[in-house]
């Protein structure tokens, strides 16, 4: 008689449903086998389902136990394919009934003494679990996280007896309360960046529509604490982006005690990460820093210093956002719709070719350290921002009156009038964001005057903008007018766009002119500054 209980096996944050079927065979030498393509992580499952159970003061059948993981050809991985096998195994034991383990899924990974340890994807399990109409069995410590689904029962056992006990009706397991929404505190503010004020109104467009920032400047000049003070600017996540942005986090294992924030994820790699570390991948296909930032900032400090695969492999999702790690035996899927926002210095030494501590090897220094970066990545970058060294007289001004907060509400009413504009089109939430429009809903929405019209066309056939920057500069021009309150994207709004997409690799030259100049923004493109 063959016993049988649903888990699941994770692919990215989508998930396939695997029966776990144990037969003992009377007849054959005591032996634990398991198949069905199971990873040494599912493989070493016989010892600790054999110690789990001595543990609880079980002993094993002396029989020969077949654990069949089904389908066959889909490969198994993760420790938490523990807890179903050892159910199905006291259920052919008829230690628990049988009928009563066909209305829940299993996960969860066994200690020696019995205990039933937290595994990641918890969330993804449950939702996949009442998508099947079944309840889900999981790790105490994943209880809260797997609440999170709301749509059928949960039970979280601390231990396999307390497991045992609630199925034989001597003990009952409550339900566990889904964990506390955290709200982002902004503990930054832009008051305490001094100077720099052009650089202050980049970041406000690009967290307004979402458009990826390069910001460029000496040691010092601000680049980072401008970096860091942009997703205090930005609103907080919808209760979809929640969900999707928690199912990867859950994923990772970085929920702890269910606990979900709806602060924009920001992350930070150190310029050292691999290219599997920004994009995902590993022996079990991990999600990178670009999918644990989806619905938020990826911000990649001293840019040129990361290696150039690295950085080309953002490439793809920046444009579709989704990575695809792609294996022999399966093909896994992470969203990865991010913003980034990268920043750098001029030159190796650090200061280019101008001002004090000037680079004596310059040009040729910035030329060879900015060609670590890839022209199709430079053309991806909205807006390319100087941050020119602070002077005393800037350290000594007073705090500026306006700080994140009242630059906050201005992004926030911008990105309402861009989500009412999308859903009156019957966009996709996530296809509102001005810097995410295409095809026909960026011409209905992003179509200048005339005269707007007539400036970016003479931009584009002097040859400073390529058929991507020109929709770039369209979306980054609508954002300047929504922040303007303006239906009509003017004149005004395109020479700013064009002011501050600076002639790149893939249009031209670098970001310097290739010839060491500082250029700053207003005079980049020879547009005049508004």
């Amino acid at each position: 008689m063959v016993a049988r209980v649903i888990t699941l096996a994770f692919e990215g944050v989508e998930t396939r449903r695997v029966d776990v079927e144990v037969q003992l065979l009377s007849s054959q030498q005591p032996h634990f086998a398991i198949v069905g393509l199971p990873d040494k992580a599912v493989a070493e499952s016989r010892e600790r389902v054999r110690g789990a159970f001595a543990g609880i003061g079980l002993a094993f059948p002396p029989q020969r136990i077949i654990a069949n993981l089904a389908p066959g050809d889909l490969p198994k991985e993760g420790s938490h394919f523990d807890l179903p096998i050892a159910l199905a195994l006291l259920a052919a034991m008829d230690i628990v009934p049988r009928d009563a383990l066909m209305e829940w899924a299993a996960v969860g990974e066994l200690g020696l003494d019995g205990q039933i340890n937290a595994v990641g994807g918890a969330l993804p399990a449950a939702v996949a679990a009442a998508a099947m109409g079944l309840g889900l069995i999981c790790p105490e410590p994943n209880g809260p996280e797997a609440a999170w689904a709301g749509q059928s029962p949960v039970l979280a056992p601390r231990s396999l007896i307390g497991l045992i006990n609630h199925f034989k009706s001597s003990q009952r397991l409550s339900t566990p309360a889904p964990g506390a929404v955290r709200t982002g505190a902004r503990t930054t503010d832009l008051r305490d960046v001094r100077g720099q004020e052009s650089a202050k109104r980049a970041v406000e467009v690009a967290a307004a529509g979402g458009h990826n920032l390069l910001l460029i400047g000496p040691p010092g000049s601000g680049k980072s604490m401008l970096a860091e003070r942009l997703p205090g600017l930005l609103p907080p996540l919808t209760p979809p982006e929640l969900l999707e942005t928690s199912m990867i986090w859950s994923v990772a294992g970085l929920i702890e005690r269910g606990a979900l924030t709806d602060e924009r994820p920001f992350r930070t790699p150190h310029h050292s990460a691999s290219m599997a570390a920004l994009t995902g991948g590993g022996l079990r296909a991990r999600p990178g820093e670009a999918s644990l930032a989806h619905n938020g900032v990826l911000f990649l400090d001293e840019l040129p210093e990361y290696s150039p695969q690295a950085l080309d492999s953002l490439r793809q999702p920046l444009e579709t956002g989704e990575i695809v790690v792609a294996r022999a035996n399966a093909h896994v899927r992470y969203p990865s719709r991010f913003q980034l926002i990268a920043a750098m210095n001029p030159c190796r030494c650090g200061y280019g070719g101008l001002g004090k501590g000037a680079c004596g090897k310059a040009p040729r220094c910035q030329r060879d350290y900015q060609n670590r970066i890839s022209g199709p990545l430079f053309d991806r970058m909205d807006l390319i921002v100087d941050t020119p060294p602070v002077t005393a007289a800037d350290l000594a001004l007073p705090p500026a009156p306006e700080g994140s907060e009242q630059v906050a509400a201005r992004v926030a009413h911008a990105r309402a009038v861009q989500a009412e504009r999308g859903a009156a089109m019957g966009l996709a939430a996530h296809q509102c964001l001005n810097a995410r429009l295409s095809g026909a809903a960026l011409d209905a929405i992003a179509a200048p005057d005339e005269r707007g019209r007539a400036l970016l066309i003479s931009a584009t056939e002097a040859g400073q903008l390529s058929a991507r920057g020109w929709a770039r500069t369209l979306r980054l021009s609508r954002t300047i007018a929504d922040l303007e309150g303006s239906e009509t994207i003017l004149r005004r709004h395109i020479a700013e766009a064009l002011s501050w997409r600076r002639v790149g690799p893939g249009e031209g030259s670098h970001p310097h002119g290739g010839e060491g100049t500082n250029t700053s923004r207003g005079t980049a493109l020879g547009v005049p500054n508004f």
